[in-house]
């Protein structure tokens, strides 16, 4: 990524003990940092908090990946994850690390494709793909892997992935019924057991409730960052605030918290000087749909370059993963978890069927962040996103706000297609 981490990195001893394929990884770094100086670094009037995210991401192999190691030098955990249905308020209870994985390029595609079929949605091959290529040092530090059954493709997915990286599933719901909650209550409690039998170490009430604390502390500072972003002129980049919301899954919460407050300071002080990345005029865009793992910022990309201002981002990777709070009120263990699964039942993935409250979820967050327009992205080969994509343009539409639909994947292949497109809807709004 950014130039701390390259061919000869100090981390390099490191890598190799985790069995990673050291040439295949420094080409991935050399690879990512071009594109991350592309991206972000070129870009103009950013804010001075942005130091922090460029550092995060130039050390998210090495620095982050060396406090990992020295937390299970230390007796910790690691549990590693692909969604946002997996409480990490458990996990910190437990005193484990919680991380993302990685799932947001192409890498190792074709070792993917003897595991799952080739029309398989570009997410799941990329963290398949990362494990088999030997690309994905938090994949090689996790001590637990969690899945979880958010669609069939994964479900599937998970059967074959755990043949190369033992993982452990959780069950999610596809409805909102009272016994669909009973079952998704059972779950919470079910990963909390686990987790007991996986760190040693017993998950008491006191415990619990800090974990609520810390991972609501981050969720606050999150739709503290949303809020602002409602300002015109935007005061902040698309890109940049995607970045804070990837970031939320890989660097230390409570650092992460207090980071992102400063930004938000800086942010706040821009706002009411009335200062922006771009012109007041210019076309605000909402982005809708499926998450957008690091390194997936070709969207993000073409749509600033096509004179337009990303002011949210409605996915697991956005709003999906910071609009609720967990209630804080409870004093036992068992309405903690009460509170957990209340929490969590409120994520409206498109998993959920039917899955209304998305839609209005959606018009709503608009005209809070004062949005011309709506982009809905979906991976290609993720139908429940692909589907929803049909409703969300009749809702939109009946509410007055224009809706792009797109369907792509992690190639590089369709940028000028997406380009194209992007800019005509543009010059729509202006």
């Amino acid at each position: 990524m950014p130039d701390s981490i390259h061919a000869d990195s100090p981390h390099k001893a490191m890598w190799e003990t985790l069995n990673l394929d050291l040439s295949a990884h420094d080409a991935l770094l050399e690879v990512l940092g071009k594109f991350y100086g592309d991206i972000y670094l070129s870009q103009q009037n950013r804010l001075r908090g942005a130091e922090y995210l460029d550092f995060v991401l130039s050390e998210v192999h090495g620095l982050r990946i060396k406090e990992l190691q020295e937390a299970k030098a230390a007796g910790r955990k690691v549990v590693g994850s692909f969604c946002v249905f997996v409480p990490e308020e458990i996990t910190l209870a437990a005193d484990a690390v919680h991380v993302g994985l990685c799932a947001g390029a192409e890498a190792g595609t074709n070792l993917a494709e003897q595991l799952v079929p080739r029309n398989t949605c570009a997410l799941i091959k990329s963290f398949i793909g990362f494990k088999m290529a030997r690309l994905c040092p938090f994949i090689e530090s996790s001590d637990l892997i969690v899945g979880e059954t958010t669609c069939d493709g994964k479900k599937k997915a998970y059967e074959a992935f755990n043949e190369i990286a033992p993982t452990w599933v959780m069950e999610v719901p596809q409805t909102k019924t009272p016994a669909a909650r009973a079952l998704w209550r059972s779950e919470v409690k079910r990963y909390m057991a686990e987790l007991e039998r996986v760190t040693g170490r017993t998950i008491t009430a006191e415990k619990l409730a800090q974990g609520i604390r810390t991972a609501n502390a981050k969720r606050r500072a999150l739709q503290r960052l949303t809020g602002l972003r409602a300002a015109s002129p935007a005061p902040i980049s698309g890109r940049d605030a995607l970045l804070v919301n990837q970031i939320s899954f890989y660097d230390d919460p409570v650092r992460f918290t207090t980071k992102i407050n400063e930004l938000c300071d800086e942010l706040q002080a821009r706002v009411e000087a009335g200062r922006g990345v771009t012109p007041p005029n210019t076309p605000r865009l909402l982005l809708s749909g499926c998450p957008m793992a690091v390194p997936n910022w070709k969207l993000p990309y073409v749509v600033e370059s096509a004179g337009a201002v990303i002011v949210g981002e409605e996915s697991c990777i956005g709003t999906r993963n910071s609009r609720d709070l967990v209630d804080e009120s409870a004093t036992t263990l068992e309405g903690m978890l009460d509170a957990i699964a209340d929490r969590y039942m409120k994520i409206d993935c498109a998993c959920f069927t039917p899955n209304d409250e998305r839609l209005d979820n959606v018009a709503d967050l608009a005209g809070k962040l004062k949005a011309d327009g709506v982009i809905h992205y979906s991976l290609l080969f993720c139908q429940p996103y692909s589907h929803e994509a049909l409703k969300m343009d009749k809702a939109l539409t009946k509410a007055g706000i224009p809706m792009l639909s797109i369907e792509t994947d992690y190639s590089m292949e369709d940028v000028e297609q997406l380009k194209t497109r992007v800019e005509a809807f543009v010059e729509t709004l202006a």
